[in-house]
This record gives C-alpha cells, sequence and structure tokens, in this order.
C-alpha cells in the first residue's frame, strides 16, 4: 500500500503513520547525497561523494538502514556556457543505488532497490534546469513515440556523457540502467522486487525520466514466471517534467508517482507556471503536465526560498505536519511569493543570484 499499489487512496488525507515514515525513511536517503557531497573547491573530491560506497551510509546516520550501496551515479550537461563563465564540476556525483541487505529483505519481504538523487548544486546542472523547452524522449529505440515530451535540459542531464569526469563512465543513463539491469538479473528471478526512485527538486527530474525509461524497456518485467516489478517514484519538491503525452505513458506502464509538495515552494509550479495541465488552449502536447499523486504540506515558513524549498523543510513537515492547505491555494500562494520577491526575469543566472543556496 505504502507503494503505490492504490495510488495510496485513503492514505493521504490523513496522512497514514506507515506512509509518512516511508516518506521520512526514503527522504533521508536523499539527504545523504547532499550531506555527502563535497562542495570544498580544494578538495580533490571537489563536486564528488566524499565517502566511498562503504562508508557512505554510515558518516551521515544511517547505518542501520538496512541497505548496502552498489553502485556511485554521475551526471554531465551537455551546453554551451555563456562567456566569461567557467564550466566547473560539469559531470558530477549526483546520487547513488542502494539494495536492501538480506536481513531487511526479512523485514520488508521483498528486495527493495533504491535510487537516489540529489537536488541543483553546479553551474551546468543550473543551466540545464532553465532550458524549459519540450522534446521528444525518444528513449525506446524501437517505438520513439514522439508525443512523449519531457523538459529538454532534464533529459539532456540524463542522457549526456562527460568524457572528462574521471568516476563515472558513461552517460547518467547508461550507468543507471546498467546497475539496475543487474540487480534485477540477479535477484529477480528467485525473490520478489521493487524499485524505489527517490528525488530532491532537479533529483526527482532525474527520477521521473528513470522510472519512464525502466517502464518504456520493459525492464522490470517478469523473469521465468516472476511478476513484474512495481516502479514508485518519491518526488520532494519536484518540477514538473514532461507533457500530457509523458503523464499518460507513465501510467499506462504502471509507474507509480506521490510528489511531496510544500504549497509555498515557487520549483513546484516550473516549468510551466502558466501552461500547464490547467491550461487547454495549446492542447496536452504543448503543455507541462504533473505526474502522479500530490501530497500538499502547509510551510512552515513561506517567506525565504531556502527554506520553502529546502529539503530538510520537507523532512520537517512530514515529521511535524501543519494543517492541510485546499489545492485551490497553490497558485495563489506561487504567485504571492514570486510577487514578495520581484522575480521580473527567470534567467538561471538570476535565479542562482537570488538564492545563493546549492540545495535545488
Amino acid at each position: 500500500m505504502t507503494h503505490g499499489s492504490d495510488n495510496w487512496d485513503n492514505l493521504l488525507d490523513p496522512l497514514d503513520p506507515s506512509l509518512r515514515s516511508e516518506l521520512i525513511r526514503y527522504g533521508e536517503f536523499v539527504d545523504a547525497c547532499y550531506k555527502a557531497f563535497d562542495l570544498d573547491p580544494n578538495s580533490k573530491r571537489h563536486c564528488n561523494c566524499k565517502y566511498g560506497r562503504t562508508q557512505l551510509l554510515d558518516k551521515v546516520g544511517l547505518q542501520n538502514s538496512g541497505y548496502e550501496i552498489t553502485k556511485y551515479i554521475y551526471a554531465s550537461a551537455d551546453i554551451n556556457f555563456p562567456i566569461g563563465v567557467s564550466p566547473a564540476c560539469m559531470g558530477r556525483w549526483v546520487g547513488y543505488i542502494a539494495v536492501s541487505t538480506d536481513s531487511s529483505v526479512r523485514k520488508l519481504g521483498r528486495r527493495d532497490v533504491i535510487v537516489a538523487f540529489r537536488g541543483t548544486v553546479t553551474r551546468s546542472e543550473w543551466l540545464a534546469n532553465f532550458m524549459s523547452s519540450l522534446t521528444p524522449a525518444r528513449l525506446d529505440p524501437h517505438n520513439p513515440r514522439p508525443d512523449v515530451k519531457v523538459e529538454s535540459g532534464f533529459l539532456n542531464l540524463y542522457t549526456s556523457t562527460d568524457e572528462s569526469c574521471k568516476f563515472g563512465l558513461g552517460s547518467c543513463r547508461e550507468q543507471l540502467l546498467s546497475e539496475i539491469s543487474r540487480l534485477i538479473s540477479k535477484y529477480g528471478s528467485e525473490e520478489e522486487m521493487s524499485i524505489t526512485l527517490a528525488g530532491h527538486s532537479m533529483g526527482s527530474s532525474l527520477a521521473m525520466l528513470l522510472a519512464y525509461d525502466i517502464g518504456e524497456l520493459e525492464l522490470n518485467k517478469p523473469i521465468n514466471g516472476g511478476v513484474e516489478i512495481p516502479i514508485t517514484v518519491f518526488s520532494y519538491g519536484g518540477p514538473r517534467v514532461g507533457n500530457h503525452g509523458f503523464r499518460e505513458r507513465c501510467e499506462e506502464l504502471g509507474v507509480k508517482v506521490l510528489r511531496v509538495v510544500n504549497v509555498s515552494d515557487p520549483i513546484t509550479k516550473l516549468p510551466g507556471m502558466f501552461f500547464n495541465e490547467n491550461f487547454t488552449v495549446l492542447g496536452g502536447d504543448n503543455c507541462y503536465t504533473h505526474v502522479g499523486v500530490e501530497l500538499p504540506l502547509e510551510s512552515l515558513n513561506g517567506k525565504s526560498f531556502s527554506c520553502v524549498h529546502d529539503l530538510d523543510t520537507y523532512l520537517g513537515l512530514l515529521r511535524c505536519p501543519t494543517k492541510k492547505v485546499k489545492k485551490g491555494e497553490l497558485m495563489e500562494r506561487a504567485c504571492g511569493f514570486f510577487k514578495r520577491q520581484k522575480l521580473e526575469s527567470w534567467s538561471w543566472q538570476h535565479m542562482a543570484t537570488l538564492l545563493q543556496y546549492p540545495r535545488f
């Protein structure tokens, strides 16, 4: 139930205690990406993970999580930088893949594969975030599905390769699909499995693309008479990723998505703040649309961007929830935030200057 078998029906209002615990637990796996990310420009691991795979969970306080990290994931953006802007930190660490241990499997009743993604930190990621144009995903070579469109910057980050990156080989997509295929091949024929993708902000966009990709390529289909592996996405402060065709295809593939949304967080209204699922004049192919089920939470502080969008705020709201907010208030809250901040331009330079904060 907590992984969306019935789209979390009757579990969100009020929020079911077991689901709340799961959302906090997976959110902490995402938070580990931030805690382990090396921001020291003088470090040899700058823009990468500070710890080895066997150390990370212990170092960030998740030593009793019941999971073991099997692979680190790196991503790059194939973009042209403006003159005078240094392309530092292009191909860098964005998250990891972990699998539940044998003892954890006995408690969960299944072998769970987690993929956790952090949000935006580097300049190349900022540029990718603000490309904001829809483009066909074309991830299935046998069926391009031109009606399935996603934000070009997120797709760029997911599929581009940076040969200068000494840690990750191949694109983010290639690294992910290779390791997930290996784990499915190892466990899928003999055990019940689940694939759980969790991300904050930009990381939730990568999680959505990966979920769609796994389903489209049928990597989660039964092996040797087994059962289909469920794919679940837990999104924290995630933006829109694709158009109506993308949402419909995700639903057809059985991808389950639960979006945890701070109603004062403007990033959850982007891209497509105006041309979205509520705007029908342009048609669904040309408008951004959210995927899945939304869990709206009231913000503890709606005045500071770093507060409303910070993953710590999201986890705090889950641990100590306040009143529910009516869905009709969401756009009003977002417009009010933009007005207060006097955002006249949505260039990536303006946003980076405004935020001066790495965890987007």
